[in-house]
């Protein structure tokens, strides 16, 4: 079933006839703040505010190069391959309608008539529940001066006994300078701060996470066969790869990293394993030439032969030369479709959870290709004249490297819906997640709660249109769909005697204009 934001019906007809159609700020504000407005604010990352019509009427020209070229908002994977959690996307009816309402002279109209801009926590935290462990790096001045710089600073995190890790937060000390953040665990004492800018490797051996502006933490599930997390040995530390732009030097950055664990001794935790598992060091892009560089994975390699396993995220990695990256598993007669970035950018990458997992089958082997254009056409490429790449680390260099983060096959794994899960999750629940929140949710409630024979889930609709309805049980497996017609004002979807005792999560869907719904009820 196809889902429109809110705005996203009030545009249609004047994205197919723009002639008859004048857009006022009313009219693209609700795009402004569902897409952009959880970076441009103040204390954002993205440098400057996009709450009102001065701002952005201010901000056009920009606004109207960055999103008629894809740009903005920055979501590099292909949306029509596989799908993830916390996807910052904007729809071809919204990308319209701000072209047009800029194109048309940006008009203010009544801006009273304007929904209100959303409101932020002054808190620097999206997880309001206080971390178990919060460690800092050290006070620094940036050094990025006329140029990007990498630094990376090895924090220690003290740990006496192993942990598992539940969720992990990056909270940047200044969000104005810090463009992004890879964080890695290092358990053999091998990483070092090296503040030389050029610190391009992530040094730890297990990654952790990622920071760029608008992204949410890393929050594993914790139910049921969902339940997971990353063991952290007793003595490890963090290794933190820092990202400040040109024109940065002399701000003061000292970035945090809040860590939560679940409880000592915690049992049915499932091991999430993190390894770059297709990787080329062996290969160079001669100067003036488009070159494809591909290679494969076998998990047998790695005694995982014969097992099925199931991926939770994953992490592409490039320099500048790359202009696109797809992987994949495959057995010869089944393909797994894994990632695909058509247009690779080196200024914008991370981790990438799966909106569901998904299952890599026994016998299956994964395989990237990553496709580098050294010619002048590359506008990213560092060299001009273009000048012969080797796969290295600086930054000059290239790399197919590319990592996931992965457990050993359950059956009903590929059942599990991790939106649904972290949706509800006591960790995001009433926090400022603002990604997880950036439309306002439909109310909904359901009647009895705790049921026993019958259960009602009503719900607000703006006007008469297609509802599809989703229920999960506690593991995240759907147990139930259906699709209907609402009436408009109020309307009750009965389910009757359908499904088993237990606790479960829902969401409702719309065919036009009314935002998501979900919530949680128990079944005696």
């Amino acid at each position: 079933m196809k889902k429109l934001s809110l705005i996203s019906c009030l545009i249609v007809l004047g994205a197919i006839s723009p002639l008859f159609a004048q857009y006022t700020y009313k009219d693209v504000a609700p795009i402004f703040h569902q897409r952009c407005s959880s970076c441009h604010r103040p204390d954002g990352g993205a440098g400057f505010s996009l709450l009102n019509y001065a701002d952005i009427s201010s901000s056009s020209a920009a606004i109207q190069n960055a999103v008629s070229n894809d740009i903005m908002p920055p979501w590099s994977p292909d949306t029509t391959y596989t799908r993830f959690f916390g996807e910052r996307i904007i729809t071809v009816q919204e990308k319209q309608a701000i072209l047009d309402w800029i194109a048309q002279g940006a008009l203010a109209g009544d801006t009273t008539l304007a929904e209100d801009p959303p409101v932020f926590s002054s808190s620097p935290y999206k997880i309001m529940t206080p971390p178990d462990l919060e460690v800092q790096m050290q006070t620094f001045a940036s050094n990025a001066t006329t140029v990007d710089v990498y630094n990376c600073f090895v924090i220690p995190m003290n740990l006496t006994q192993n942990k598992v890790l539940r969720a992990i937060e990056i909270v940047p000390g200044n969000p104005d300078i810090v463009h992004h953040a890879v964080l890695t665990m290092d358990t053999l004492g091998t990483a070092t701060t090296d503040v030389s800018g050029s610190c391009y490797t992530d040094q730890g051996q297990v990654g952790l996470g990622s920071y760029v502006p608008g992204a949410p933490p890393v929050i594993f599930p914790s139910t049921g066969q969902a339940k997971m997390g990353i063991r952290i040995p007793a003595g490890s530390n963090l290794s933190i790869q820092m990202h400040y732009p040109a024109g940065s030097g002399g701000q003061i950055d000292s970035t945090k990293i809040r860590l939560y664990f679940y409880p000592q001794g915690e049992t049915g935790i499932r091991e999430v394993y993190t390894s770059t598992i297709l990787q080329d060091w062996n290969f160079s892009i001669p100067a003036n030439t488009v070159q494809e560089v591909t290679t494969t994975y076998d998990p047998a390699s790695d005694g995982l032969g014969g097992l099925d396993l199931t991926v939770f995220s994953a992490f592409p990695h490039s320099h500048n030369v790359c202009t696109s990256i797809e992987n994949y598993a495959w057995s010869g007669t089944d393909t797994v479709p894994l990632i695909k970035i058509p247009k690779w950018d080196f200024e914008w990458q991370g981790f990438y959870t799966y909106k569901e997992l998904v299952k890599i089958p026994a016998g299956h082997q994964f395989f990237s290709s990553h496709v580098f254009d050294n010619t002048t056409n590359n506008l990213n490429n560092p060299n001009n004249p273009p000048q012969t790449i080797i796969a290295g680390a600086a930054t000059g260099d290239e790399m197919l490297f590319d990592g996931y983060q992965f457990l050993v096959y359950m059956p009903g794994d590929e059942n599990i819906n991790i939106d649904s899960l972290l949706l509800n999750d006591p960790l995001v629940t009433n926090t400022g997640i603002e990604i997880l929140s950036a439309s306002p949710r439909t109310q909904s409630f359901v009647f009895p709660n705790p049921a026993r024979d019958e259960i009602n889930i009503s719900f607000s609709s703006a006007s008469s249109q297609e509802y599809f309805l989703q229920v999960f049980d506690i593991r995240g497996k759907e147990v139930f769909r259906q699709k209907g017609v609402t009436k408009g004002s109020v309307h009750t979807h009965t389910i009757a005697d359908k499904l088993t005792t237990g606790t479960y999560l829902y969401t409702i869907s719309f065919e036009k204009n009314d935002a998501p719904a979900s919530g949680k009820f128990v079944k005696k």
